[in-house]
């Protein structure tokens, strides 16, 4: 068994961008000690993602509904794993996801003030929104000391690792053609439609860069297949549509691939940041300042508006003015822009 005192157990978030954002935590974790191991608890869904980053041991998945609040679970669970920890971070602020390290008796529970966790998280840390503007600060800083943590720190980048034989074989499943360069539109958004940009703007999108040369793929969940094939239909089969036939793990290989990723702000975006694609992000509801693209090769498209942002799931007037003023044409001359100054994509 491994000591506990080199083992840390974080409590991972449920939302797949996040998940990906977690990354700079996991990495922050071993950057300060290398011989340190790093599991994580989370939604059965990110087991896969989880295998993309090598700074995690292994994943072990929570069989719960999300916002379940299934104690006897988290009891079996948490009594499952007594003695191999010594420390334990909570990213949630929510009090049922502090029950699990509570109940495997780890010594050292981290976490933010939140929910009146008194007892169950004892390394308390104060919530600054001052200086935790970001959701991925906010993870990162859970990773160090106290003190360290009410100073500017480094927020490492996400990096996803990339199986090219897979890549190979999703792209021929598909009847891709590799030598046309690919754009993904990611026009999902898992919060809600304030989220969303609207889907006759990308489809005029696609059908220009269609014209230009470019192999147009739609990449999403089982979900999002309407989306998808209403930007088919308005595009005229411009695009494919590839919505629900990828696992997770295909869709970061495919993205890998991809010469560029047009995307509202979702979970997918922060997969492509992570394989080094280039993104151009949209944001309606939401902002940039919050939950940026962690890469240099983005682009955003962000209006700013007095309404926003507003952080809702639909319009509260009705009108989508962050989103709907924001033209295919502004869009199409940031990936230009974008892919003019981007590095050349490594093949290996």
């Amino acid at each position: 068994m491994t000591n506990k005192e080199t083992a840390v157990l974080v409590i991972g978030p449920s939302w797949i961008g996040d998940m990906a954002m977690a990354q700079s935590l996991f990495k922050t974790l071993k950057t300060r000690q290398p011989g340190r191991f790093v599991d994580v608890i989370a939604p059965a869904w990110s087991m896969p993602l989880l295998d993309r980053m090598p700074e995690i041991r292994q994943g072990i998945p929570l069989l719960v509904g999300h916002g379940e609040l299934a104690l006897k679970k988290r009891y079996q669970l948490g009594k499952s794993l007594r003695e191999k920890y010594q420390q334990a971070i909570v990213l949630p602020r929510s009090l049922k996801t502090s029950l699990l390290p509570f109940f495997a008796q780890i010594p050292i529970r981290t976490g933010f003030i939140g929910e009146q966790r008194y007892g169950l998280i004892n390394d308390r840390r104060p919530f600054d929104l001052t200086l935790l503007d970001q959701t991925v600060k906010r993870f990162v800083a859970l990773g160090l000391t106290a003190t360290a943590a009410q100073r500017s720190f480094t927020i490492p980048s996400p990096e996803l690792t990339v199986d090219l034989d897979n890549r190979i074989q999703v792209i021929n499943r598909l009847k891709l053609d590799p030598q046309l360069p690919t754009v993904a539109l990611l026009p999902g958004a898992e919060y809600g439609p304030a989220k969303q940009w609207p889907l006759e703007y990308y489809a005029d999108l696609a059908k220009n860069m269609k014209n230009q040369g470019y192999q147009i793929v739609i990449l999403g969940s089982e979900k999002d297949k309407p989306t998808g094939a209403e930007i088919v239909r308005l595009s005229h089969r411009a695009v494919r549509n590839l919505c629900g036939k990828t696992s997770i793990t295909d869709v970061i290989d495919l993205l890998s691939f991809c010469r560029v990723a047009i995307t509202n702000d979702s979970g997918l975006m922060h997969i492509a940041s992570a394989v080094n694609c280039p993104v151009v992000a949209i944001y309606g509801s939401s902002t940039p300042k919050f939950t940026p693209p962690l890469t240099e090769q983005a682009a955003v498209a962000y209006l700013n508006l007095k309404c926003s942002p507003c952080f809702k799931r639909q319009c509260p007037l009705k009108h989508l003015n962050c989103l709907r003023h924001i033209q295919p044409e502004d869009i199409e001359e940031k990936v230009f822009t974008l892919l003019n100054n981007c590095r050349p994509k490594s093949e290996s």
